[in-house]
């Protein structure tokens, strides 16, 4: 694998990580009365693009192995061996219930030094937004030393728009539950299960190309990008949305 100059390593930095900082201030913004201090909300950002992201990692890989490779499970007896069958349970269940758990665990420092609703969906997207920047570095890397730079050019592009405001919108509903759950004592689960279904679907329609060919040929692959980037997008604007009426509420 070919080594990166410090020049291309500052460029992955900042094309990852940039985007989901340019959401974050946005959704920070959409807050128009007693907004959350910047400070804590960029360290809550750091949070997820930290400790949140790496915990994730360990536990998917160690998920992973215990439903694919350890035979005591017998996962193939039951699932069957196909690579796209395992693609699709690791998409589509495993990364979902493991990412939306630990992101919520990086939104509970912050959410205990809130006082309004609408704090833990900024929260929650911060933390979001930190665990995407991180991952669109890991992603954003791989599609540069492995097709140069028009494939990495093509996945920055596509994660910036769909993956970084999927991941803000998903934990922004875990953030919003884990605040009712604090100020009114309420369940917060019902809000992390729409979190878990929302990326699981996200993903689910992302990786249905290879699916759609059949039917609808290349454009399959178009159709299944678009409908992700439409969830991703109609998603991070109902939190902006939801934002603006919990303030009206309180006015």
């Amino acid at each position: 694998m070919a080594s990166l100059t410090l020049l291309e390593m500052t460029i992955l930095i900042i094309a990852a990580f940039i985007p989901p900082i340019i959401y974050l201030i946005i959704i920070k913004n959409t807050e128009r009365r007693r907004k959350e201090p910047t400070r804590r909300v960029f360290f809550a950002f750091l949070r997820g693009a930290t400790l949140t992201v790496f915990l994730a990692i360990m536990i998917e890989l160690l998920l992973i192995y215990l439903v694919f490779d350890l035979d005591i499970l017998r996962a193939s007896d039951l699932l069957g061996s196909s690579p796209e069958l395992q693609t699709l349970i690791l998409a589509c269940i495993i990364a979902p219930v493991t990412e939306e758990l630990t992101k919520a665990l990086g939104i509970l420092p912050s959410i205990r030094r809130a006082s309004e609703l609408e704090d833990g969906i900024i929260y929650g997207a911060a933390v979001g937004l930190g665990f995407a920047a991180t991952e669109n570095l890991f992603y954003e890397t791989a599609a540069y030393l492995e097709g140069g730079f028009a494939i990495w050019m093509g996945i920055t592009i596509v994660r910036t728009i769909s993956s970084a405001l999927l991941h803000a919108s998903a934990s922004s509903v875990a953030g919003y539950g884990l605040m009712i759950k604090r100020l009114f004592g309420n369940s917060w689960l019902p809000y992390c299960l729409i979190a878990i279904v929302l990326h699981g679907t996200f993903n689910l329609i992302a990786s249905a190309g290879p699916l759609l060919e059949d039917s609808l040929g290349s454009s399959g692959y178009l159709f299944s990008l678009m409908a992700a980037i439409l969830i991703a997008v109609g998603a991070f604007s109902w939190c902006r949305r939801k934002i603006r009426t919990i303030e009206r509420g309180q006015m």
